[in-house]
Formats: C-alpha cells, sequence, structure tokens
C-alpha cells in the first residue's frame, strides 16, 4: 500500500472516532506511561552496582549477576558490596562482611549481627515482601550466606509468568490505540505492534540462559531496548495524531464515507 492508497475499509482514524473513546485511550495512555517510567526507574534502582561496579550505573555485568551470580562470595556480600552498599554506615558494613567471610557463626550474630539488621534491614527484609529475602532471623539471614549463584529458578518462575501477562496486557492496550494511527507503510505499522510481544518471550528466555552463557545479558538489554522504544513511539505517535495533528487527506477525503477500493 502505497500513500496515495485508500485505507482499510475497517480503519478509523482517530479523528472518526467518538470523543469518549479518545479521552479514554488518553486516560489510559498517560496512567501507562507514568507506570512504565517507573518500571524502567525499578530496573534501575534494582541492577545498578550488583557486580560491585558503580552504583550509579548500570552495567552489562550487573545484569549478569543478577541472574547467575558472582560465583565468588555469598548472596549477602553480593548484596553489601553492590546496591547495599550505601545502606548501612562503613563500620555496620565491615562488621556484616567480616561475619560472613568468618564462618557466620550463631554467637557472633546474637552479639554483633543482629542489632544492625534489626535497625538497618527489617524495614525492607521482614518477609513482607515475597521479592525479597528474609532476614528477621538467625535461619532465613543463613539463606544470603551460602555462594550468590544468581536469582533462583523458582523466583524466575514466579516473575516470569508476572511479566508475560502483565506486559502482554500492557502493549496490547497500547498497540490497540496505536491501530488507530495513520502509518504508511503499514508493515511498519505492524511491525511496531508486533515487535514487544516478541521481545517479552526473548527477555523472559534471557533470564534463564544468562546462567548457562553470560553474553545473553545483552539479547535481554536489547530486548529491554526494542520494549522501550516499541512503546515510545506507540505513545507518542497515538496521542500526538489524536489531539495535535490534522487527519491525513486521505481521511478527510472520505468524507463520511469510505473510498472505494481501486480495481
Amino acid at each position: 500500500m502505497n500513500d496515495e492508497a485508500p485505507p482499510h475499509r475497517l480503519y478509523r482514524h482517530y479523528s472518526e472516532l467518538p470523543i469518549s473513546m479518545r479521552v479514554l485511550f488518553t486516560c489510559v495512555l498517560l496512567i501507562l506511561g507514568m507506570g512504565y517510567l517507573f518500571a524502567l526507574l525499578n530496573i534501575y534502582f534494582t541492577y545498578a552496582g550488583r557486580a560491585g561496579g558503580n552504583p550509579l550505573m548500570l552495567s552489562y555485568e550487573d545484569i549478569v549477576v543478577a541472574y547467575s551470580g558472582t560465583g565468588k562470595g555469598s548472596v549477602l556480600e553480593s548484596a553489601l558490596s553492590g546496591p547495599m552498599s550505601s545502606m548501612l554506615p562503613p563500620d555496620e558494613r565491615a562488621t556484616l562482611l567480616s561475619w560472613v567471610r568468618n564462618g557466620a557463626a550463631q554467637a557472633a550474630y546474637e552479639t554483633g549481627v543482629k542489632p544492625i539488621i534489626n535497625k538497618r534491614c527489617l524495614t525492607c527484609h521482614d518477609g513482607r515482601n515475597p521479592h525479597l529475602p528474609t532476614l528477621s532471623s538467625f535461619d532465613t539471614l543463613m539463606k544470603v550466606t551460602a555462594l550468590d549463584t544468581g536469582a533462583s529458578i523458582s523466583t524466575l518462575v514466579r516473575v516470569s509468568h508476572i511479566h508475560l501477562f502483565g506486559v502482554t496486557f500492557i502493549f496490547f492496550i497500547v498497540g490497540l490505540a496505536f491501530t488507530h494511527a495513520y502509518v504508511r507503510p503499514v508493515w511498519l505499522k505492524c511491525v511496531i505492534i508486533a515487535a514487544p510481544f516478541l521481545a517479552i518471550m526473548v527477555d523472559v528466555s534471557s533470564w534463564y540462559l544468562i546462567k548457562l552463557y553470560h553474553p545473553f545479558a545483552w539479547v535481554e538489554i536489547g530486548a529491554g531496548v526494542t520494549m522501550a522504544a516499541c512503546f515510545a513511539i506507540m505513545w507518542l505517535t497515538t496521542l500526538y495524531q489524536m489531539w495535535l495533528s490534522k487527519p491525513p487527506e486521505v481521511i478527510l477525503r472520505r468524507m463520511g464515507g469510505d473510498i472505494p477500493l481501486a480495481g
């Protein structure tokens, strides 16, 4: 289909939709846009510094460590050297690291470690959030003193179904609004709609594959960039064509009815 070809007889541009439908699309897109922004911030705060590098930068190494672990120290050491490094004063952080590296004895836990955990950690790690390790007792704390192998398979499975369902709904809604945009060539419009669904499958699959082959972290990063780019294109195009741009000439020529298909 070229620029002069008439649109499909079932296609309706935003200018042909009821004002109530356009208001509905706009409200939903604004909320989803804010939600997507917070999702990106959550990725940053969750993974930045996991590999022990700059805690203000999200790197390839941070992604690898998040899913496959460091393979060198315990989960607790990785956290204290990475994303949690700024959550404790240096002396208390040194006390916890020393305790782990010297065998994590229960006697030392009761006298020196437990007060720090109660003071600094239980606000988030008290067991109420299933996505965070519980540190409220010696037994639960011991689980994070084991060798850091990254996210467990059970954790990945739990998060996978949440992401697959949730992201699919998000891109269905955004894609549905975008179907009313006038974009040519049509194949490009279809690619923009379909790409995020392929990307989420690649993204989730990469979580498991990173454990086997670390460079799959680049695949995950690429999938994330693809989803973000498609979301931005559909979001901006939809809002712009819905409220700011003049309807295309081919739509204006319909005069309330479809143009007969050529031939």
